[in-house]
Parts: structure tokens; C-alpha cells; sequence
């Protein structure tokens, strides 16, 4: 009887490199190509629900070190919007005041104090702590990315946003912040927009203008 070698097993074939998903038409529009910002609003109440489903969304976008400093502050009250108006520009006075909710856009000056549980197995805290210039720069960089995930998680929750600055931040932190590390950045108003109230939309640079390739 002679020794045989054993059949050669075949390979496992890879399997091939699917392609990432993508959004389909609609919802590119919704988010981007349809999206307007909002000026007039319907009169049409924001629940306490749809806030929290938007923030749930937009707290999973990326911050360095997952530092997360962004803090919001969401004004549906006639005694919050009271104190807001004294703040306000004049010309955003109106627009203001006529949507059902008004967010303050802040971020946490001491941030820093949520990295452990934020960005468990390193000790980062001291990287901040210690030196209030980065500080201040992460948590203004990083809150400001996250205000910008809150106008697109708000449109992907069915809400229209619409960002302002016009207002003075220092007497703004004066009346809400007091006592705290938290400072504002800018405000987004929120709520249904009225379509027949809108301009026609400014126009956008082209991609050869706005960039190039090094």
C-alpha cells in the first residue's frame, strides 16, 4: 500500500471589497442641495423629543480625542427669549423671536474634565489643564464642528436650522453662563420653516475656485 499525499485544499476565495453605502438623491437634497436657512416660521411647535433625537445624532461626530466641549442651550420659553432679545442685534430681532426654539451654541472652557470617561485609557486631562491656550483653541474648534453637525442633524431629523452670530456674546454669557466655564458661540434658530418666504438661494463658489490639488 503506498502513501499518498493528501488533496490539496482549495484556497478561500477573498471576498471582494464592497462598495461603501451612500445616500441616495433625496437624501442629499434634504441635507444639502434643498436645505435653505430659514428666516420666517411656521407656527408649529418643536417637541422636547425631536431635540433630543437631534442631539443624539449629531453627539456621534468626531471631535479630537472625542472631546466633545460643545454645550447647548435650547430657548423655547417667552422668560429665556426675553433675556436673549436684550442681546440680539437689532436686525435679528424679529426672525429671532418668531422661532419656536433658539439654540446658544456654547462650548466648555474646562472640557477637559469629561476625558476620562470620554477617552477612557489615557490620561489626557493634563495635556489641556495645563495649558489653557490649547484649551481654548480645541474647545472653540471642536464646539464649532459640533454646531455645524447640529444644523445638519436638525435637517436630517425634519427641522430647518438657521445659524446667526449678531448678537453680544459677552453680555449673552453674562445672563446665562454665569458661574460657569461655559462660553457662547453662535446662535441656530430652529424649527418648520416657511418656503414662500424665502430668497432665492446666494450663489456657492465652484469647486475650481474654492480648491485645488497640491
Amino acid at each position: 500500500m503506498t502513501d499518498q499525499a493528501p488533496a490539496a485544499v482549495p484556497p478561500i476565495p477573498e471576498p471582494a471589497p464592497q462598495p461603501a453605502p451612500v445616500l441616495d438623491g433625496q437624501a442629499l437634497d434634504i441635507l444639502f442641495r434643498e436645505a435653505r436657512t430659514h428666516y420666517a416660521w411656521q407656527d408649529r411647535p418643536v417637541p422636547e423629543a425631536k431635540l433630543e433625537e437631534m442631539y443624539n445624532l449629531l453627539r456621534m461626530g468626531p471631535t479630537s480625542a472625542n472631546c466633545s466641549p460643545a454645550r447647548f442651550v435650547f430657548i423655547r420659553t417667552s422668560e429665556g427669549k426675553a433675556r436673549l432679545k436684550q442681546v440680539l442685534s437689532p436686525g435679528n430681532v424679529e426672525k429671532t423671536m418668531k422661532a419656536p426654539v433658539v439654540c446658544i451654541v456654547a462650548h466648555d472652557q474646562a472640557f477637559y474634565d469629561k476625558l476620562g470617561f470620554l477617552f477612557p485609557g489615557a490620561e489626557l486631562r493634563g495635556w489641556y489643564a495645563d495649558n489653557p491656550a490649547l484649551a481654548d483653541t480645541t474647545a472653540l474648534r471642536n464646539g464649532t464642528l459640533q454646531g455645524a453637525y447640529l444644523i445638519m442633524a436638525a435637517r436630517a431629523v425634519g427641522l430647518d436650522a438657521a445659524p446667526m452670530s449678531g448678537f453680544d456674546n459677552y453680555q449673552l454669557d453674562n445672563l446665562f453662563f454665569a458661574g460657569t466655564r461655559w462660553k457662547s458661540n453662535f446662535l441656530v434658530a430652529l424649527g418648520h420653516g416657511e418656503p414662500a418666504a424665502l430668497p432665492p438661494r446666494g450663489p456657492r463658489l465652484s469647486f475650481d475656485e474654492a480648491c485645488r490639488f497640491e
